[in-house]
């Protein structure tokens, strides 16, 4: 069987699959063989750093994919704060972006719609504007 995606691990990193949290005790390769949700500890932004809209964005998203048992009470907070970001982006290439990311969660392609919502943390943070505060307000 060939491996769908490999990756390796340092000692003592984590990693969320499916759900589960694993930590390795020493420097490891995975090879995951089927379709799993997974995601490395380095991408997964703690609480107190989701500190912006785009961020907080991020979050709830991120949510979605480690603890899949409750995606029916975080998908409601997604669109509340996603539909908030739509309405006050003035940007037409956020606003497409955030179209996809909207596409990629009710699909369920939240991996996918993760890296595309780190693509908009520096270019929408580098201008703070009191829209992004609106959206703020509004989740």
């Amino acid at each position: 069987m060939k491996a769908k995606m490999r990756f390796s691990l340092k000692a003592g990193e984590r990693i969320f699959i499916n759900g589960a949290v694993l930590t390795v005790s020493q420097k490891v390769t995975l090879s995951l063989l089927n379709e799993a949700r997974f995601l490395l500890e380095s991408h997964v932004l703690q609480v107190t750093e989701a500190t912006t809209p785009m961020r907080q964005l991020y979050f709830v998203v991120q949510s979605l994919l480690i603890n899949p048992q409750e995606a029916g009470k975080v998908m409601g907070a997604f669109r509340k704060l996603h539909d908030a970001l739509v309405e006050v982006a003035i940007d037409d290439v956020v606003k497409e972006t955030l179209g996809k990311v909207g596409d990629l969660v009710k699909a369920d392609r939240t991996f996918e719609a993760l890296k595309l919502i780190r693509t908009l943390f520096e270019p929408v943070e580098a201008r703070p504007s009191a829209a992004a505060e609106a959206a703020v307000q509004a989740a």
